[in-house]
């Protein structure tokens, strides 16, 4: 067992807005003695917008079992650490959670700093009469894979919701129109930054509103409705 004192924190960040970093988030940045980060530079410019300064060490999805026995020795050592991925919470879509596994089982505590989140915000505004909702995140970029997913997701009565870049949402909503022509989604594009867009409607709706466009950017979310009961 390490140092009593000696904890990983996960620690969310902003998805766009620099604004929406939390109180308690800010404390702990400033606190522990170490921040491991998903990319260096990405953490910094949030680092640098709120005066903090600390070491930084890079952990991302290449390195992250190499990484966590890194970070291991600093807690160790009886140091403390703080991980952020580049946006939204480590674990969820993003590396951090062969990180929090390891630095389990070496017997340190891990400690969750909640704050924002693309599938929190976009399922707060999507008034679907779903009770529930299955989170997905990114689907395999292969067609093959990607089809046999969503049928396999939508076949059920709630609903659920995927991330998607920009190079692959028209591939996401033709598969959905082709297989579930019924479903009514919700799409977020660029939440919480300069450019954020909310489309609503059906999923041939919106699939022709984004088709018409000659540039597609920023990064998406899109949150499809459940199977209807007969």
């Amino acid at each position: 067992m390490g140092n009593e004192t000696a904890s990983l924190y996960i620690v969310a960040t902003p998805i766009g807005n620099l604004k929406d970093i939390t109180l308690r988030a800010l404390d702990v940045l400033k606190t522990v003695d170490v921040i491991a980060c998903e990319d260096t530079r990405h953490t910094l410019r949030l680092l640098n917008s709120y005066s903090i300064s600390k070491k930084l060490v890079s952990c991302r999805s290449v390195n992250e079992e190499k990484a966590a026995g890194r970070i291991v020795e600093m807690l160790e050592d009886g140091l403390s650490v703080a991980y952020a991925s580049d946006a939204g919470t480590p674990g969820i879509s993003d590396p951090g959670s062969r990180l929090v596994r390891i630095v389990r089982d070496a017997g340190f505590p891990v400690i969750p700093v909640p704050g924002a989140s693309a599938f929190a915000s976009l399922v707060s505004i999507g008034a679907f009469p779903d009770k529930a909702v299955t989170f997905e995140g990114f689907l395999s970029p292969k067609p093959g894979r990607r089809r046999k997913r969503l049928k396999e997701l939508l076949e059920r009565p709630e609903a659920a919701l995927f991330y998607e870049s920009p190079f692959r949402i028209i591939k996401l909503l033709t598969d959905i129109a082709d297989l579930f022509p019924e479903r009514d989604i919700l799409v977020g594009r660029e939440m919480t930054k300069i450019h954020e867009e909310f489309i609503e409607g059906s999923v041939n709706e919106v699939l022709e509103q984004l088709s018409e466009r000659e540039n597609i950017k920023g990064e998406f979310s899109v949150l499809v409705s459940g199977k209807k009961k007969s």
